[in-house]
């Protein structure tokens, strides 16, 4: 029985109880290295495996993790078909679906056990916050051992694990065993436990390893573990330490034919007396490891560097003998072994296949690791291979590294000896990615020079697949900063080579292009080509494509002020998003809903959605600039001290971009702030750094907003003209018959400008005018606005007719962000419990047809086509899961 342990096994003992019931959750076990974690799992599985089907995975201390380590250990144990999908390197997309599936199917609880996830690779840490997001309604539950010591706060595993649910992860810290505890082992061994428990500081390894090394008797115990496992490994036999110092040289665990191939068939005797020592431990399928991590590394430390690169050749040597299906699932152990042993040409040419292979599961941190190994052997390697481990290195690392010196400079190398080497053909991309990297960065000139070398340098070569993406890029560039004739060209270009060569993505890409810019500039066709571009993008599943399309046909339908047809796009792709895990363009549409209910008059809602976006750590600049640009606005509108704060750094995000889109709502904002304080010089400020602007290059609607404003601030100098046609509301203001504009705002669905239009009423009509302006301010809790138009009715002298005004705060009423009724929210809350229909009935004291019919809307509302996906936008937007009374209501 283990000491002091008792806490943590019942808390595990609970999860796996729970997942019988239907409720699954995510366990993680913390604790420094050698505190017992992997004994307290074994003491577990021994009491719940006839309850359960526990299932152990490890990742393991490579130079480069091998992809999926733990579902490779238990994938065969666990079910066929994902062990086939295993051997195939199936996409994720495709694999963890499949693993899913299996997990809902299982009639019985399944416990997975990550060991040391510490050591995991991307797409384990992909896969684990793919089933955390969902474990919640299945009868699983994932365990996840880490050491607490060397997981701080920039770690990846803290970034997955701050992505899951909290309601269904369970956190076990194991902690030292008590002095108590300490002596009882000692007295247990029949040793003095003099200065035991102060040198070991009660961990549990250190105390078992010093106890069984005889040195705790002695007042001068080792401060080191290291110390006292080489103290033990004096102790044994010569052929004994042979044993465990080449085992050493295997991080994780070593198959029985690897122990064969390393040891010969004649060591079994010797292995199995090293087991029988406690040293060494066999898993289910036979596979040998050493009893902790920390003895392996302490064995290992022992082997001079001589020693340790020829046994890492002697295992690489022995891993490639295998079948082939298996030598390419072991690519990442050769990588990590032909490295030790400093193989430099064997190293070149296995660490690009293991790159690609990372690639395709979609663990591309792992491929760039690979492919940096590789380039520390870069001075060994051809001019062509150098060139493509630049190229491919630069690529993966710019998708999942989050540097950009680095990966820029290497694009440069790359397309050094791509030149020299006179492959034309591989420049394009390069430069092509060196312009998407400029721009991510605000730095527009340089993004421009690159895109356009791209094609200069493709153009100079037969058409091809790369020319046919630089127009798309340039296409692209143009249409983000409102060059909107240019992008049609570019992207035409784009679209009928796409066509000659069948490139079926690019099409897409560049359709958005066009579409979008054909919209942005009111001309004919837009609309055409970006649902064009959503269709195809959904057919063949390009989930990024159809994102991006949903979130520029959105951005159209808020400019043209066409909300239902905004509500629905918006709908439709944070929920696609949000079921392919494409986290930052969520944040980005949610920013944009945010927008909708801005425009919507739902002031409280925007704020709320906005807020949630701007909580959420390492979002990048333009994925977040909506919903700062919302959420300043919308403070603004209701008298919010912070609101200017939030503008000013929107705008100097904004203008780094160098995109009008990211600047022009900014300074309007920033002018109706000032309107709304009577303060004119600093709104003439933003009007005048506006009109300066290119004006030929302005979306409608933003030309009509900087034209109304221009007036109701009374503008000495006359607004540049523009080449943008002003919508109708905008043009009704503009010739002086703001009553015609409210309406036309009204008709819209837009309050707040309908009633600021109902402001600038003058003449016999402005009593009842402003009577109701002030109405609609008071109702949407725009209190600036309010205050302004009781101060116009003063000067008019038309004061009596507003209504009195409200004494005390005023709170607008809350409505929930998806329309949601009480009743609904009440299920809403029930679903994110894991009530079951019967459950939520019983709960609510409702019939269970009457509990069906609210969970089919509140799927519909949700745009989900089960209640995983419903969770799912839960962890996203907590900000959906108001806070409702769920007891049963009277109006039952």
């Amino acid at each position: 029985m283990l000491l002091d342990r008792e806490g943590p096994i019942e808390a595990l003992l609970t999860a796996m109880r729970n997942a019988a019931g239907g409720h699954g959750s995510t366990v993680l076990l913390e604790g420094e290295a050698g505190i017992g974690k992997t004994a307290l799992l074994r003491e577990f599985a021994e009491r719940a495996e006839k309850d359960c089907t526990v299932l152990w995975g490890w990742c393991e201390a490579l130079f480069t993790p091998r992809p999926l380590g733990p579902l490779q250990d238990m994938g065969r144990l666990l079910d066929a078909r994902v062990a086939a999908l295993l051997d195939r390197t199936a996409p994720p997309g495709r694999l963890f679906p499949a693993l899913l599936d299996v997990l809902q199917r299982a009639d019985r609880p399944i416990v997975l056990i990550f060991e040391d996830v510490h050591w995991a690779d991307n797409a384990t840490l992909d896969l684990v916050k793919y089933l955390g997001r969902r474990i919640a309604l299945l009868r699983t539950v994932l365990v996840l051992s880490l050491r607490g010591d060397e997981v701080d706060a920039n770690h990846p595993l803290m970034q997955v694990i701050g992505d899951l649910p909290s309601a269904s992860v369970t956190r076990i810290a194991l902690e030292p065993l008590s002095p108590e505890a300490v002596a009882l082992l000692a007295k247990q061994a029949g040793r003095r436990a003099a200065n035991l428990y102060r040198v070991t500081e009660g961990n549990p390894f250190f105390v078992t390893e010093l106890l069984a090394s005889g040195e705790a008797e002695s007042g001068r115990v080792p401060a080191s573990i290291r110390d006292a496992v080489w103290a033990r490994l004096s102790r044994l036999t010569m052929a004994e330490r042979e044993v465990l110092e080449v085992i050493s040289i295997v991080p994780g665990s070593a198959e029985p034919w690897l122990i064969r191939a390393l040891l010969g068939a004649g060591s079994e005797a010797m292995v199995d007396q090293c087991v029988a020592r406690g040293l060494l431990r066999r898993d289910e399928q036979g596979a040998l490891m050493f009893r902790h991590e920390l003895a392996r590394q302490a064995t290992l430390d022992r082997l001079p560097p001589s020693l340790q690169r020829a046994l890492h050749a002697k295992v690489e040597a022995a891993i490639s003998q295998r079948p082939a299906a298996q030598a390419s699932a072991l690519l990442s152990r050769r990588v990590h072994h032909a490295a030790g042993a400093d193989d430099g040409a064997r190293v070149l040419e296995l660490a690009p296949q293991a790159a690609a292979q990372a690639a395709r599961l979609g663990a591309h941190r792992e491929a760039a690791s690979h492919l940096a190994t590789a380039l520390r052997y870069v001075a060994q390697a051809t001019p062509e291979l150098a060139a493509q481990l630049y190229d491919d290195w630069a690529s993966e690392a710019g998708l999942s590294l989050l540097v950009y010196e680095p990966v820029i400079e290497a694009h440069h190398r790359a397309i050094q000896l791509w030149r020299k080497l006179g492959r034309v053909d591989k420049i394009g991309p390069n430069l092509c990615r060196l312009s998407r990297l400029h721009w991510r960065r605000g730095e527009s000139k340089p993004a421009e020079s690159y895109a356009e070398q791209a094609v200069r340098e493709m153009e100079s070569l037969a058409p091809g697949p790369g020319l046919a993406m630089a127009y798309s890029t340039r296409s692209q560039l143009h249409m983000l900063h409102y060059r909107f004739d240019e992008a049609v060209d570019w992207g035409m270009r784009a679209i009928a080579l796409a066509d000659q060569l069948g490139e079926i993505e690019t099409r897409v890409h560049a359709l958005n292009n066009v579409g979008t810019a054909l919209l942005f500039a009111d001309r004919p066709g837009g609309r055409e080509r970006l649902e064009e571009s959503l269709a195809l993008a959904l057919e063949h599943g390009f989930h990024d494509h159809a994102v991006r399309a949903y979130t520029n046909f959105a951005e159209c339908a808020l400019a043209s002020k066409d909300l239902a047809l905004a509500e629905r796009l918006l709908a439709e792709g944070i929920a696609l998003s949000t079921r392919h895990d494409l986290d930052s363009a969520t944040q980005y549409l949610l920013g944009r809903q945010a927008q909708l209910r801005m425009e919507q008059g739902r002031f409280r809602e925007a704020e709320t959605i906005a807020q949630g976006v701007m909580n959420l750590d390492r979002l990048p600049m333009v994925m977040h600039l909506p919903a700062l640009i919302v959420l300043g606005r919308v403070r603004v509108r209701m008298g919010e001290p912070d609101s200017l704060a939030l503008l000013q750094r929107a705008l100097e995000e904004g203008v780094a971009t160098g995109e009008l889109q990211r600047v022009v709502p900014v300074r309007l904002a920033l002018a109706e702030a000032a309107w709304l304080a009577d303060d004119q010089s600093a709104s003439h400020r933003q009007l005048t750094a506006l009109a300066a602007m290119d004006l030929n290059n302005f979306r409608s609607p933003d030309f009509g907003e900087l034209a109304v404003w221009w007036q109701r601030c009374g503008m000495a100098e006359p607004l540049p003209k523009s080449k943008a046609q002003i919508p109708l509301q905008c043009a009704a203001e503009l010739r002086g018959d703001p009553l015609a504009a409210a309406r036309e705002w009204d008709r819209l669905g837009l309050p707040y400008e309908a009633a600021l239009a109902l402001a600038q009423v003058r003449g016999a009509d402005a009593g009842p005018a402003l009577a109701r302006a002030v109405t609609m301010f008071d109702s949407l809790g725009a209190r600036p606005a309010a205050a302004l138009a009781r101060k116009q009715a003063q000067r008019l002298g038309v004061a009596g007719q507003l209504p009195k005004a409200r004494r005390g705060p005023y709170g607008v009423a809350r409505r929930h962000p998806l329309g949601l009724t009480r009743h609904e929210q009440q299920v809403l809350a029930l679903i994110a419990e894991g009530m079951s229909n019967k459950e939520a009935a019983q709960h609510l004291s409702r019939s269970p047809r009457t509990i069906e019919h609210q969970v089919s809307a509140v799927l519909g509302k949700f745009n989900a086509a089960n209640r995983m996906e419903v969770l799912l936008r839960l962890r996203g937007e907590p900000w959906l899961l108001s806070p409702v009374d769920t007891r049963p209501s009277a109006e039952n």
